[in-house]
């Protein structure tokens, strides 16, 4: 039998990522574990609402999103331990501009530049509804055929309730694999 444990948010762990943005013509960085893919071109950035980097992303309506692995895990952790309005994160990161101006991680495997097409507030949070505008990928984490290799990226994995980082796993499976061995039974 289950048990109703609340409205708890249980699709943890999800990729961390550094968030980037021009603050106050500085670069600003932002750790955020609540990203989610809302289409195939399209993510939602979820932040609480008295994030400074927020002011950033709302004046210019660009921001970018770095993916975060292990290499680069003690700096991305301290860029979610203070607020850039008591101390300035610009020198945090190496970093280059976008095409658009927008901040990304010269070390981070994996960099979408992102405009933001909508803001949806709730109850202490802005999500920022985005379109990725470019994807900039390391070429060590591309497989063949110019896709990004999770095998070989391996993004550190941030859980929510217990604010743990995790490693990502093993494969178990090809996607609709399962469902078509069972089909054949």
């Amino acid at each position: 039998m289950k048990k109703n444990i609340g409205n708890v948010l249980a699709l943890y762990p999800t990729p961390l990522v550094v968030i980037g943005a021009m603050v106050d013509g500085k670069p600003n960085w932002l750790l955020a574990g609540h990203v989610g893919i809302i289409g195939h071109d399209h993510v939602m950035v979820s932040l609480a609402s008295g994030h400074y980097t927020n002011q950033g992303i709302r004046e210019s309506g660009k921001l970018s999103i770095n993916l975060v692995d292990e290499a680069l895990l003690a700096k991305a952790d301290r860029s979610g331990c203070v607020s850039g309005s008591k101390e300035d994160k610009s020198g945090l990161f190496d970093y280059s501009l976008s095409e658009t101006g927008v901040p990304m991680i010269s070390d981070a495997p994996v960099v979408m530049v992102c405009s933001v097409e909508d803001i949806y507030k709730t109850k202490g949070f802005e999500s920022f509804i985005c379109t990725i505008d470019q994807t900039c990928a390391e070429e060590t984490v591309l497989n063949e055929e110019g896709k990004i290799d999770y095998h070989t990226l391996k993004p550190v994995l941030f859980e929510m309730p217990t604010y743990e980082y995790l490693r990502t796993g093993e494969v178990i499976g090809k996607c609709m694999s399962f469902g078509k061995q069972s089909e054949n039974r």
